[in-house]
């Protein structure tokens, strides 16, 4: 028998138990490839929108443009967000002051804080899917071995009141058994890839974050241009295609 006649007939004797962790394993991988496939579609247009951002940002003649910019395309990547965040909150602290607690301190105090308070919303987002992914990654394999076990279990159990136990009567279930663990490493290798490449994304796309808020921070509390941007923030090959 084939691989889908071994996996037919391991269902077919199988109690409750082995039924419902192998539907927790269909499920568990159903997840984690959605997951797979939505953060790698949302990666892919992220870095190119912060391209079209950033060069849209250098190559402006002053900040009036690029609040412009803003005004007419909504924020939807990290690099156009902070810079709408930080501009609001400069200019809104230039026109108020120091009006409640949490606008309390000088302007470059509360440029700050509010910049910090964007990178870290960005984080968060950043990160979404990463728990489940990491999860799935761990429990996976855990969940295929407690099937194998219970499908020893119940195999030997049956030859055992059967009276039997002859090498082919033996061989056959445990080997059908050994299919939840293979299950169980199919499921756990592709979210592990994934939860990597997914984290490692995330560390290169706020490295350059942080980097490109030091620039702003610097032309919003100067009011003079930079001149050329630091490496990590020019619009390079490395953010559009997120690194190697």
């Amino acid at each position: 028998m084939d691989f889908k006649d071994n996996l037919t007939h391991f269902l077919a004797q199988s109690d409750g138990v082995g039924q419902t962790l192998f539907g927790l394993l269909v499920t568990m991988s159903v997840a984690s490839w959605y997951f797979i496939v939505v953060k790698a579609w949302q990666g892919a247009l992220m870095r190119r929108r912060s391209a079209r951002f950033l060069q849209t940002f250098w190559n402006a003649a002053s900040l009036d443009e690029v609040a412009r910019y803003l005004e007419d395309h909504a924020p939807k990547e990290p690099f156009a967000y902070l810079t709408r965040h930080a501009m609001t909150a400069a200019r809104h602290h230039a026109a108020h002051g120091a009006q409640r607690l949490n606008e309390a301190g000088s302007a470059t105090e509360f440029l700050t804080r509010s910049m910090r308070r964007a990178i870290d919303e960005e984080t968060a987002r950043l990160e979404w899917g990463l728990t489940a992914l990491a999860s799935i990654a761990s429990t996976a394999p855990f969940v295929g071995l407690f099937g194998t076990v219970w499908g020893v279990y119940h195999a030997l159990l049956g030859i055992g009141q059967g009276g039997a136990a002859t090498l082919d009567q033996i061989a056959g279930p445990v080997g059908e058994a050994l299919i939840m663990t293979g299950l169980g490493l199919a499921v756990a290798i592709p979210a592990v890839l994934a939860y990597n490449d997914c984290a490692r994304s995330n560390r290169l796309v706020l490295a350059r974050l942080d980097a490109y808020a030091h620039d702003l921070f610097a032309f919003l509390t100067t009011g003079t241009p930079m001149g050329e941007p630091s490496p990590a923030a020019r619009p390079t090959t490395a953010v559009v295609s997120g690194g190697a």
